[in-house]
C-alpha cells in the first residue's frame, strides 16, 4: 500500500535526485566515467551584447555539459534584430564551448513563432518536433556539430 502526496517537498526532491543519480550511475559506463570528474558539472556559458549606452542590446544563456552545449536562451532587442547580432552571439557561444570547453555539439528548443529558420541557417537540424506544446505552439529540439575553426 503507497500513500500519494502531491506537494512540494525539497527534502523528498533532493532524495530522488540523489537515488536517481545512483541509479543512472550504475546503468550507464559513460555516467560512471564522469562521476567524480570535471566534466560531471554544468557549467554556464553566458553571452552579452550591450549597446552604446551600455544598455543590454542581447544575450544568450546557456550550460556546457559534458561534450555539449545547450543554449537556454537567446534573445536580440527588437532595434537589433536583422542586423547580425543572434548571429554573433551564437557564434561566440560556440567558439567558447568548442575552443574552451571541448565541446563537438550544440542543442536547443525554440517555439514555430521564434526562430527554427533563423537556426537552420546557421546549421542546425532540426530532430524533434512537438506540436501543440503549449496548444496551438510547436516546439522544436534543433542541434548542431561543431567542427574545428568554430
Amino acid at each position: 500500500m503507497f500513500r500519494i502526496e502531491t506537494e512540494v517537498d525539497k527534502e523528498w526532491l533532493s532524495l530522488l535526485r540523489s537515488r536517481l543519480r545512483d541509479t543512472n550511475t550504475a546503468a550507464s559506463p559513460v555516467l560512471r566515467a564522469l562521476r567524480g570528474t570535471p566534466a560531471e558539472r554544468e557549467l554556464p556559458l553566458h553571452v552579452w551584447a550591450l549597446d552604446a549606452k551600455g544598455e543590454l542590446a542581447g544575450g544568450l544563456v546557456g550550460h556546457t555539459w559534458t561534450t555539449w552545449l545547450h543554449v537556454t536562451y537567446l534573445w536580440v532587442d527588437t532595434p537589433h534584430r536583422g542586423s547580425g547580432l543572434g548571429s554573433r552571439l551564437l557564434a561566440e557561444a560556440e567558439h567558447k564551448a568548442h575552443g574552451e570547453r571541448a565541446c563537438t555539439d550544440v542543442r536547443l528548443e525554440t517555439w514555430d513563432f521564434q526562430a527554427p529558420d533563423f537556426y537552420r541557417k546557421q546549421g542546425y537540424e532540426v530532430v524533434c518536433v512537438i506540436p501543440d506544446y503549449p496548444p496551438g505552439v510547436t516546439e522544436y529540439t534543433l542541434t548542431k556539430r561543431l567542427r574545428p575553426g568554430v
